[in-house]
């Protein structure tokens, strides 16, 4: 037998040494999370129920507005896009739900908080079994199943609106529509004067209906329902130079010219040097500026446009010139405004004043200036070549005239979807409800561990209306086990009612939805995937 310091000092085997020796390998880059598995999984799911608990409480008409604070800019919203973009959120798996909301917001316009509600109960409610083992695919599988089911249970009892309804039919059921998206917005009180102008706005549009065409201006001072709504484009008036009171402020049958032009006389440049050899040298090149301007102008008038708008500056010798000849002008015009003229009125944008002839003029019946509140606006009515309406925002503080913005956002989108897509469910937790029966029929004929993940999805889909009931200050529990004996006894459509504290029939209500309601559990499905994780700070730009 060796002794201990025989075999202290006898060299490493061979096999030993050989794997000290192998260098390192580094297939990820220093500072990079490889938490993986059951551990991370579950760390995903508390961090989008996190960012839930912060939205639940502005579900529904009865919700609450949040107030956040960034960059010095007080925001006051309960839109759940608004909030998603303004809560700055920096985890990988919470990201998605920011995901969520924008596409409904792109989709839909509205339901942008139900989504993210919905979304992250669907995980909660997976959670235990994730924690007991069970493998993402098999939840994943079971998940699609559901939402197959539900879509399939949507499209089953949907109502077309638009079948055998009268025009005059159609248009009270789209003004409903819009009053139950203006519902649970800061607008609620005056929900039945907007509904008709957002409605009215929509129906303005012809075509495909594009949303660009419908612009929103806001005015600080007077009362909400100094709100108006011009059947044409209509922008605030510009800054102007001396001359500018002496235009013409409205016309009839109008030609507009719209350049992408400066119309003023520009400053020589710092440490400008001319070399002359006598005094009329110079005036000849101040006679050649004032001739190159003047040649733009007579091009311009020459076209018998009686209005002259430009994205550039417009200077005092120019507005005078127009004043003189009974043509109005406006430059530094915004873009936006300048491209919703352009596609209403017709005719192009120029860069050039040469070769202006009628094909890039635009035309529209009338336009006028005229004064709303302490601002002057420009109105275009009556234009030819496409439909546009532009709502002028009445209202007292900033912050209450931005979310009044953004909740006829939401209505105009949601009713412009429910004209070309014309189908609806019942809302105040109604759908949900039924789905989440439906659920739970169809899961007693799946047998294994997806009966219990699709009860899990049903149980999940009864969020929406224990969440509204919260809100309104209602016991959950009382209201959640009426609707289930309502919808166990064949009431498909009965909701939540947060005016009488009980139930009720809420397509007979007209507390609808646009049905779509695919981004939902798609989005929560991508979830259970869990991958390594860069930090915040270390991440690379994408």
């Amino acid at each position: 037998r060796r002794s201990r310091a025989q075999r202290l000092r006898a060299p490493l085997p061979i096999a030993r040494m050989s794997h000290m020796m192998q260098p390192t390998i580094l297939l990820l880059r220093e500072g990079t999370d490889t938490s993986q598995g059951k551990a991370q999984l579950v760390s995903n799911i508390n961090a989008i129920g996190a960012v839930v608990d912060v939205l639940r409480t502005t579900l529904g008409p009865r919700g609450m507005d949040k107030l956040i604070h960034k960059d010095n800019h007080v925001t006051i919203s309960n839109d759940g896009a608004t909030l998603m973009k303004l809560l700055d959120i920096v985890h990988p798996a919470a990201q998605t739900l920011v995901d969520i909301a924008r596409s409904q917001d792109a989709e839909v316009g509205d339901g942008t908080t139900s989504v993210v509600v919905l979304a992250g109960e669907l995980l909660r409610e997976v959670k235990p079994y994730v924690e007991d083992g069970v493998h993402p695919q098999i939840i994943v599988k079971a998940f699609r199943a559901a939402c197959a089911h539900a879509l399939a249970k949507i499209d089953e009892i949907k109502v077309d609106v638009a079948a055998g309804s009268a025009q005059e039919q159609l248009r009270d059921m789209l003004e409903k529509q819009a009053a139950t998206s203006l519902s649970s917005k800061l607008v609620s009180g005056h929900k039945q004067f907007f509904a008709q102008m957002v409605v009215d706005a929509v129906l303005t549009l012809g075509g495909d209906m594009p949303v660009h065409m419908i612009g929103i201006k806001k005015v600080q001072g007077g009362a909400l329902q100094d709100s108006m709504l011009v059947k044409g484009v209509a922008f605030k008036k510009t800054f102007s130079y001396a001359g500018f009171e002496q235009q013409p402020k409205s016309f009839s049958d109008v030609k507009i010219v719209m350049l992408n032009v400066e119309l003023e006389l520009k400053a020589e440049k710092e440490n400008a040097e001319i070399r002359i050899s006598k005094p009329s040298e110079y005036q000849a090149i101040v006679d050649a500026e004032w001739k190159i301007i003047y040649d733009k102008l007579d091009l311009i008038h020459k076209t018998g446009a009686q209005v002259v708008l430009s994205r550039l500056p417009i200077g005092d010798l120019a507005t005078q010139y127009f004043a003189d000849r009974n043509v109005f002008c406006a430059g530094r015009v915004p873009e936006d405004d300048m491209r919703r003229v352009a596609a209403a009125c017709g005719g192009t944008m120029a860069s050039t004043c040469n070769g202006l002839t009628s094909d890039v003029l635009g035309h529209c019946d009338a336009f006028e200036e005229k004064q709303v509140g302490g601002d002057r606006f420009n109105f275009f009515t009556g234009c030819s070549a496409s439909h546009s309406a532009t709502i002028i925002l009445r209202g007292g503080a900033e912050q209450f005239i931005d979310e009044a913005e953004r909740s006829l956002e939401d209505a105009i989108l949601s009713t412009r979807r429910l004209v070309k897509n014309p189908t609806i469910v019942a809302g105040g937790g109604a759908i949900e409800m039924e789905l989440s029966k439906s659920l739970r029929e169809w899961s007693r004929t799946i047998y294994g561990k997806q009966q219990l993940l699709v009860m899990a999805y049903a149980k999940a889909l009864e969020v929406i209306p224990r969440q509204v009931a919260e809100n309104a200050g209602l016991d959950a529990t009382d209201i959640l086990n009426k609707l289930r004996q309502k919808h166990a006894q064949g009431g498909q459509w009965y909701g939540v009612e947060v005016n009488e504290a009980g139930i009720v029939d809420t397509y007979e209500s007209f507390v609808w939805e646009v049905r779509a309601r695919e981004a939902r559990g798609e989005r929560a499905r991508r979830v259970p995937h869990p991958s390594p994780l860069l930090p915040p700070s270390r991440r690379p730009p994408s």
